[in-house]
């Protein structure tokens, strides 16, 4: 069978799993996901344990790929599929192992079947007709693109969920006042009332790349990162070191706006910069600031995009405020093999009727968007 298990990203060669990789998406970078492993973030007690799927031609070459890891829970995916581990623990069947096509921590759409579409078809089969004999209850794909959407549509036993994000588009808004003539007036004075209560606070932003961060000023961005997990009383997934190895490893790719007052940073937004888009990724803060969230996760990285001619801008997967602040639905999609056919044909069941919900809720959520009408 020519499927290898990659337990180790650093074992193949950069270039080799980059040319699988379409240009536009820096998650599915080498970089990316090596940074993941070799700081720890990813691997022996994290349950989250490598294990990419490559498709090797008659040359022993990879011709396709799937960035995958075998989980131990469900935690850090973002496709919540926790109540149906829980009716398996209740009726006496394993969920866990099962194996994840996804990218840790990362609920961004993207590609997810590397290569060539042929080689990536026959991984997929062969794949899901071995996982029984691996011990894994099932292999679950998460934030597709259109290619692998085509490529699993239809595939037996492959169950497609539906789920809904926000994200804001570019319209050739000639800065961030264009944009706001866009939208009706209550909402248009609400934004400008936020954005000038951050500003009344003496508030200033400083836009930085990658090789413009020092040592010192990582460990405040870890140290705003990890206070929003601290605060819930959570472990945050990241570990400092991956950071720092990122900064090294692809520095053109990261944005960093930080938010200062008399000349202190208190606060800060991680984004990653890719094609025409932009991906707001972590936040955090050291002290409360009124409206200081929505203007440094939003309204920054609007701003940003329209300036340099990003087209998107995905500012994360939750938070319904987005709507008002004209952040549209967004469709997602998820995919699902599940080995016990019991527990498949209860989640198809689920599936079927969840979906409609998720389309009429994304239907409804147009409604709440501030753009005026005509």
């Amino acid at each position: 069978m020519p499927i290898s298990t990659l337990h180790r990203l650093a074992d193949l060669d950069a270039a080799a799993w980059d040319a699988l990789v379409p240009g536009a998406q820096p998650f599915l970078r080498h970089a990316f996901l090596g940074a993941l492993e070799d700081s720890g973030s990813v691997g022996a007690g994290s349950g989250w344990k490598p294990a990419h799927q490559l498709w090797l031609d008659a040359q022993g070459q990879p011709a396709a790929a799937l960035p995958a890891y075998v989980k131990s829970h469900s935690y850090g995916e973002y496709v919540f599929d926790h109540a149906w581990a829980d009716a398996c623990r209740r009726a006496g069947i394993a969920y866990y192992p099962k194996l994840l096509g996804a990218i840790p921590f990362s609920p961004v759409s993207g590609p997810r079947l590397l290569g060539e579409p042929a080689a990536a078809a026959r991984l997929l089969d062969e794949l899901s007709a071995s996982l029984a004999r691996q011990g894994l209850s099932g292999l679950h794909i998460n934030f597709t693109d259109e290619p692998a959407d085509a490529l699993l549509r239809g595939r037996e036993g492959w169950l497609e969920r539906l789920g809904c994000q926000y994200h804001w588009r570019n319209r050739g808004y000639r800065d961030f006042q264009d944009f706001l003539e866009a939208l009706s007036s209550r909402k248009r004075k609400q934004i400008r009332k936020e954005r000038e209560q951050v500003a009344g606070q003496g508030i200033d932003f400083d836009w930085r790349e990658g090789h413009q961060l020092s040592e010192a000023e990582w460990d405040f961005v870890y140290l705003c990162y990890a206070n929003t997990y601290h605060i819930r009383g959570q472990a945050p997934y990241l570990t400092r070191e991956f950071f720092s190895l990122l900064a090294e490893r692809m520095p053109a790719a990261i944005r960093l706006v930080l938010a200062r007052q008399g000349g202190r940073a208190v606060a800060m937004a991680f984004s990653l910069l890719g094609g025409d888009s932009l991906y707001g990724r972590y936040w955090g803060c050291l002290a409360e600031f009124d409206r200081l969230h929505f203007e440094t996760c939003f309204y920054q990285g609007m701003d940003y995009a329209i300036g340099q001619g990003l087209q998107r801008f995905d500012a994360g997967a939750q938070g319904e405020h987005k709507l008002i602040r004209g952040f549209e639905p967004v469709l997602t999609r998820s995919w699902h093999y599940l080995c016990h056919p019991g527990l498949r044909a209860a989640v198809a069941d689920f599936l079927e009727q969840e979906r409609v919900g998720v389309q009429d809720y994304a239907e409804g959520a147009r409604g709440l968007l501030p753009y005026r009408q005509g």
